[in-house]
């Protein structure tokens, strides 16, 4: 016998689960939680969907159609928690660029995914530059800045710096619906034989998964890791797997999250203890690079929670955490 399909009404929708579903909640709960970068720089969630809208706009500008690859180096921050919407939200695909690979192999990833525009952090600029000559795809960059006097890059074709690109445009963009089926984002493995191998992420899986997140994150066993008031910072790399999921998942809550850039193990000490981070997650050589700086070892960490992946955690370096007042997931 046949399974039995439920017909919609005549005038029935079928929503596809689409990024934007997740931008949707940006905001509605908690409209002034903030999006805090390096304790420089804060953004309310009203201000985070305001410039979400302003990147689509300017990344139009820019000549990124759907279907397009758009490719971010930059260490974790509001802009490419920006990116996370934007990118895929236009129908484009969002390159995780991995800058711990070889400088051949990120040129090769970047050639795999065809790549058209790069937003680059102003640390990565001397590799962008010397790599531009073997991008072919790559018509345009777009400077990510945290203040300063960028290096020369003599061989490449720089749009303009983020922040002035997005002072240009206008704060409202109408993203479109298409297959949820669609490339949202794209990342390449490490650890692998020969080049990296390139994985694809659809916007229905990401939607499914933050969903998985949101339920599992804030019904733990004994204790909530992530709530709609916690204050959130992660310390696993935006770009190695979207950082676990888990940005997409706050936003959804409209968690205060803290963005670290570059880790600097006594930066992160003084991000948890100003901002009372309550959650954050970790593979174990992070935990102990935080743990063993100058100001980890004279730091309490009570009330933080911090959720250990990516190999087994040292029962040793559990103990120095808990020592420390940390509660430990793993």
């Amino acid at each position: 016998m046949p399974v039995k399909i439920l017909q919609g009404a005549e005038n029935a929708h079928a929503y596809p689960l689409l990024i934007k579903q997740i931008f949707a909640s940006a905001g509605r709960f908690e409209p002034d939680n903030q999006i805090i970068y390096r304790g420089e720089q804060s953004f309310s969630y009203s201000e985070f969907t305001r410039r979400v809208q302003q990147l689509a706009n300017a990344l139009k500008a820019a000549g990124v159609e759907a279907g397009d690859t758009v490719a971010v180096m930059d260490w974790d921050s509001h802009r490419y928690l920006e990116c996370y919407f934007a990118v895929p939200m236009l129908g484009a695909i969002l390159h995780h660029v991995n800058i711990r690979l070889s400088p051949e192999q990120v040129a090769y990833t970047m050639n795999h995914a065809e790549d058209k525009l790069v937003l680059v952090h102003d640390d990565f600029l001397p590799l962008a530059d010397q790599l531009a000559a073997q991008l072919p795809t790559v018509q345009g960059y777009i400077r990510l800045s945290d203040g300063g006097t960028p290096p020369a890059t003599p061989n490449m074709s720089v749009l303009g710096e983020y922040e002035s690109l997005l002072a240009e445009q206008s704060s409202e963009c109408d993203f479109p619906d298409f297959d949820e089926n669609s490339v949202a984002t794209t990342f390449y493995t490490t650890g692998t034989t020969g080049n990296p191998k390139g994985v694809y992420f659809s916007h229905r899986q990401l939607v499914l998964h933050t969903i998985n997140m949101v339920g599992m994150l804030g019904s733990y066993e004994g204790l909530p890791l992530l709530r709609s008031n916690s204050v959130y910072m992660p310390i696993t790399p935006m770009f190695h797997v979207h950082a676990w999921g888990v940005p997409y998942a706050a936003v959804m809550l409209n968690c205060t999250q803290i963005y670290p850039g570059r880790y600097e193990p006594n930066l992160l000490v003084d991000l948890i203890k100003q901002y009372k981070v309550d959650f954050s997650h970790c593979v174990p050589t992070i935990l102990q690079m935080l743990l063993g700086c100058e100001k980890g070892h004279t730091t309490r960490l009570d009330g933080w929670k911090i959720l250990i992946g990516g190999s087994a955690l040292p029962k040793g370096l559990a103990k120095a955490a808990m020592d420390k007042g940390a509660d430990i997931y793993s």
